[in-house]
């Protein structure tokens, strides 16, 4: 395994129609989503709130000028937008679902609100050849994750790369608020919690380190970190296949997770204190702009 840092990186030149879209990113934004998505609402549990949760995000989406569909027994959404028919879409994801008796504003509506802010200036910019999912089930062992990899796999519709962002909005500069997991040989981790954490494979190294380097170009000040695993290895650490790139992994497309590492930095982890008062809206902004300054360095931006 090897870490590699946006630090490390000199800034190139910047692309003007990016750094245009990643300055219109909202923390407001992001706080609105996350306040309204904060009640608990697993699948099973909380099933009437599951779908208040559900039926939030079709009405956002569709006022952002998507339409988006219902895919699979457990209403994952999904929303395309317009692009080359040959072109395979970039993904961003995030699951919707809490665990029981948690607001789950970490866990996972930063993770949405991110996403619902790309698909807001991707609908605004009309950016060509990405596809936003939001998973269900998450916490009940990757269950729409799952199911929606295996519809792919059956389907016309091509994947080059998945973002799956999971908890990306816990935020602490102290030393020694940063914990590792037992067992990962990373010793040279920083021990506080201030870093976006990428977590990719052999299928997508390169594509974490692409990330670092749109990180130092667009958001100098934002340090964002990728564990890079080869050879495989990642199987044998459970900790790295705790979310929904998971199956992307295995079914063999490229895929990062995005995170704060959950509770390894973030106190309120699967607990009633997971609320919207505990996170870093700034910090969750600079996630919004990474994204997306990858999705249009391959997209681009249709004028």
């Amino acid at each position: 395994m090897r870490i590699v840092h946006s630090r490390q990186r000199l800034p190139a030149e910047r692309d003007v129609a990016i750094q245009k879209v990643v300055d219109e990113v909202s923390a407001e934004n992001l706080r609105d989503y996350v306040e309204k998505l904060s009640f608990p609402r697993h699948f099973f549990a909380e099933h009437r709130a599951n779908r208040r949760a559900r039926d939030y995000l079709l009405r956002l989406l569709s006022s952002y000028g998507h339409e988006p569909s219902l895919q699979g027994d457990y209403d994952n959404i999904v929303i395309t937008s317009a692009g080359s028919n040959i072109s395979p879409f970039v993904l961003l994801g995030a699951h919707y679902d809490s665990v029981p008796g948690s607001p789950g504003a970490d866990d996972n509506a930063s993770a949405v609100a991110v996403c619902l802010e790309c698909a807001r200036l991707i609908g605004r910019h009309r950016i060509g050849s990405v596809m936003v999912v939001f998973f269900n089930r998450e916490e009940d062992g990757l269950i729409g994750s799952r199911e929606f990899v295996a519809h792919l796999e059956q389907s016309a519709a091509r994947v080059g790369e998945a973002h799956i962002f999971e908890m990306v909005g816990y935020c602490d500069r102290a030393h020694g608020s940063q914990q590792l997991p037992q067992g990962l040989p990373l010793l040279s981790a920083p021990r506080a919690g201030d870093f976006l954490a990428l977590v990719a494979n052999k299928r997508s190294n390169k594509i974490a380190e692409s990330l670092t380097s749109l990180a130092a170009c667009y958001i100098l000040d934002f340090p964002v970190l990728a564990l890079k695993a080869y050879l495989g290895i990642e199987r044998l650490f459970a900790d790295l296949q705790r979310s929904d790139h998971a199956p992307f992994w295995q079914a063999g497309i490229p895929a990062i997770m995005w995170t704060d590492t959950s509770e390894f930095r973030n106190p309120h982890y699967h607990r009633a204190s997971d609320t919207p008062d505990t996170l870093d809206y700034a910090f969750m902004a600079d996630v919004t702009r990474l994204a997306l300054a990858r999705v249009m360095s391959l997209a681009g931006a249709r004028q």
